[in-house]
């Protein structure tokens, strides 16, 4: 909204300074975490005075794990109100809009209610099932169908029909069809949302690795945007995709402002409100960029949570004997007596490693 300011340069000059992107990407990063850390000491309070707190599983469920996490017992949930507010006011103030803009939103938007959704009845039964699986599923589903037909009724129509990965230079496919695109894109979207709601399991672990991707996606956008960038790396200019660096930065503030409370031990968990919505969001940024394979190194920690417990359910299945002591991953180390804060920031640091090795393939093609 901002940026229309600088059509007024004539009036008052430094105006203009709303022109540059790089100039938004400051203002929406530090914006989104100032407000971010203002509202959620008051959002926290609301919570307690609500008694949203946190549903956790019984012993017989979870076993030592229903030890490891006793004291975490009436900490509030959905804290990703604190995410999804200090974001989208920040996107409508500091970005151009244009539908990559409004297609990302719009992803953040659906799935921020299906986790509040889910939180909400998790509470109201004071039981860790929240929605249905059948039902999560159906809205995912159609998520992204709505995204899908966003761009499909835009100028950006032809990210439908290609398909690039890591080191190479041109697509590896044209001309794909529309419903595969869907197929793909629900593994990509859904799948991202689901990977990063097994990760939020201690504090501070989800939103500290989030933070690292969404800055090397920031880099990714503002790449693929800039004409001169992009011809020198060999990717494909996409116009206006420059835009989305704001939102990318607007979420790194958002998510520094909301880790500064959830850190070990946190005062508000995020829930499915925040692990949900954010995994959606990351999904349909990659895929703008077209970076959607190059999400998987990126996102390597995600990865890694949703493959173990992938592996752990084939093993239990077919050999009745569990390769891991606890799953998603980060419980397996809680489980070897790790303490929580050694395993958050070491996964921290692998996802530091993982964001970088993923932007260099950016010169590797």
């Amino acid at each position: 909204m901002l940026y229309y300011l600088s059509n007024f340069e004539n009036i008052f000059g430094p105006l203009r300074v709303f022109k540059y992107l790089s100039v938004r990407c400051g203002l929406s990063l530090a914006f989104a975490l100032l407000f971010g850390a203002v509202i959620a000491p008051r959002i926290i309070r609301e919570l307690h005075a609500l008694k949203f707190g946190q549903s956790f599983r019984t012993r017989e469920e979870v076993g030592k794990l229903a030890e490891l996490h006793a004291g975490k017992k009436g900490t509030p949930t959905m804290g990703g109100i604190i995410i999804y507010a200090a974001v989208m006011l920040s996107v409508v103030l500091f970005a151009k809009p244009n539908t990559l803009v409004v297609s990302a939103v719009f992803v953040y938007t659906a799935l921020t209610m299906l986790g509040f959704a889910d939180d909400y009845l998790k509470i109201v039964k004071k039981s860790s099932k929240g929605v249905s699986g059948k039902v999560k599923l159906a809205v995912q589903m159609l998520t992204v169908a709505g995204f899908v037909a966003i761009l499909y009724f835009s100028n950006y129509k032809f990210l439908l029909g290609e398909l690039f990965v890591p080191f190479m230079k041109s697509p590896i496919l044209t001309a794909i069809p529309l419903w595969a695109m869907f197929v793909f894109l629900f593994f990509v979207i859904a799948g991202s949302s689901n990977a990063i709601n097994l990760t939020d399991g201690i504090d501070g672990l989800a939103i500290g690795c989030t933070i690292t991707v969404a800055l090397a996606f920031a880099v990714f956008a503002y790449v693929a945007g800039d004409a001169v960038s992009a011809k020198y790396l060999l990717l494909e200019q996409i116009p206006g995709c420059g835009e989305l660096t704001v939102v990318c930065c607007a979420l790194v503030g958002a998510s520094l402002a909301f880790l500064w409370y959830n850190c070990y031990p946190a005062d508000v968990f995020m829930g499915d409100t925040g692990s949900l919505a954010l995994g959606g969001m990351i999904g349909a940024l990659a895929f703008l960029t077209q970076q959607p394979f190059t999400l998987v190194i990126v996102g390597g920690i995600f990865v890694m949570e949703a493959l173990s417990v992938m592996i752990q359910v084939a093993s239990f299945k077919a050999t009745g004997k569990r390769v891991f002591l606890c799953t998603p991953i980060h419980h397996h180390f809680e489980y070897k007596n790790w303490k929580e804060t050694k395993v958050v920031i070491r996964f921290w640091i692998m996802s530091l490693l993982f964001a970088m090795a993923g932007l260099a393939t950016l010169k590797l093609r």
